[in-house]
This record gives structure tokens, sequence and C-alpha cells, in this order.
């Protein structure tokens, strides 16, 4: 009770499957006494760009723009654009970070990597002599919860769906100290039974009355390649 969870969710349409699945989630959660915020990526037009605009100010250096270091120099002194600032607090406040999309392309949706481009940024999220087990949001656990459009077997057959989550959990979350819930992937949602579906609600709606007891995995490359 009393913990802080904020939800980055990717997804166009609130009716979708991952709508219900962020319904779920706020719903469990409140009932436990968490207090949840929610970052709904496309009703807030939030701009998956990372450009100048994101800069305050005047700049680092002007004659050549190097997003990475601008943004890193923007950061220190109070720079960034309001909507990072934002998002920045609420990941600050939150003690679990979920991130709810649908799968495309092997990836997370433009939108949602934008976030990811342009929140976590160097001195916030990270430190070069501050990464992995040492990053600045050690003290924060992070989920992954997403559909695919393909069955499990479809995934199993052309190689193990964990390569997919190497870059997000472990280069981005893993990377910036967090650490990483076992991933919730709901296969193919539009290609089985309602009956099906139901099931697939019902077992996320479970698994987060526990998800607090639940360990990290264990963010070793064993875990995704063995």
């Amino acid at each position: 009770p009393g913990k802080k969870v904020l939800i980055v969710y990717a997804h166009q349409e609130p009716k979708s499957f991952n709508g219900s699945l962020l319904k779920i989630a706020v719903e469990e959660l409140t009932k436990q006494g968490c207090s949840v915020t929610v970052s709904d990526l496309y009703a807030m037009h939030f701009e998956p760009r990372a450009t100048r605009n994101d800069i305050v100010g005047h700049l680092h250096n002007s004659e050549e723009f190097n997003y990475g270091v601008e943004t890193w120099e923007a950061y220190k002194r109070g720079g960034l654009s309001t909507d990072i600032l934002a998002e920045q607090k609420k990941v600050q406040e939150a003690d679990l970070l979920i991130f709810q999309f649908p799968l495309y392309w092997f990836n997370m949706p433009a939108i949602l990597k934008g976030w990811m481009d342009r929140v976590l940024v160097q001195g916030f999220a990270y430190d070069l002599s501050k990464a992995y087990d040492g990053g600045l949001l050690q003290n924060k656990l992070s989920l992954f919860s997403f559909t695919t459009g393909g069955s499990k077997e479809k995934y199993g057959f052309r190689g193990d769906i964990r390569y997919l989550l190497w870059p997000m959990q472990h280069g981005i979350m893993h990377f910036c100290g967090a650490k990483v819930l076992e991933p919730h992937i709901c296969y193919a949602p539009e290609h089985v039974s309602e009956e099906e579906r139901k099931e697939m609600l019902t077992a996320w709606s479970q698994r987060l009355k526990t998800l607090w007891k639940e360990e990290p995995i264990d963010c070793s490359p064993e875990w995704y390649f063995k």
C-alpha cells in the first residue's frame, strides 16, 4: 500500500485489448492502495521526435547540435521542455513503471520509443559512470506488458521472444538501473476466442494481486540468450 505506479500506455484505441489491460492494471493497483498515474501517449499527442525544441533557452554548442550533450546540459540547468520535465517527475515519483503496448515490428511503437529517447536523458536516468546496477533509477521496478500479432508457437519457431526483450529490458531499463520484472506477454489476442481473451485478462488481474512479492529477473545475457 502507498506505492506509486506510472503506466506509460501506447495504444490509439481505449476499447482495444491493450486498453482493457490498462484498465485492469489501474483498477487492481488502485484497489491495493497504490496511487496510479497513466501517461496515455496518443491521447497526450506526445511528441516522439528528439529535436532542438526539447531545450529551452541557450544551446551549449550552437555551432553543432548534439542531442545527447544538449539534453544533458539542459537537464543540469533545468532547461528541458515542460513535457519532458512532467514525465521525468512522474518517473521520479514512481516505485514501479509499467509499459503497456502492442508489439510493432519486434519492438515498441515509435511513440513509446520516443518517450524513452526524450525522457530518459543523461543526468536524469543514467550517467556514464552510473549505469546498469549503478544506474540512477535503481530504486525502481519496471515491467513490460505487451500484446503480439503472432502466436506463441510462431515466436518459438522463429527464435525466442526473449531476444526482442534484450534492447528494451536490458538496453533501456536495466541500463538505467531499474530492476526488471518478468514481462507480461499476451500472444495474438486478435486471433483467439473470446473465452481465451477473458482468460488472458484474468491472468493479468491475478498477477497484479501479488506483483509486489515478485523477484526481479536475473538481468544477465543468459536470461535472454540461453
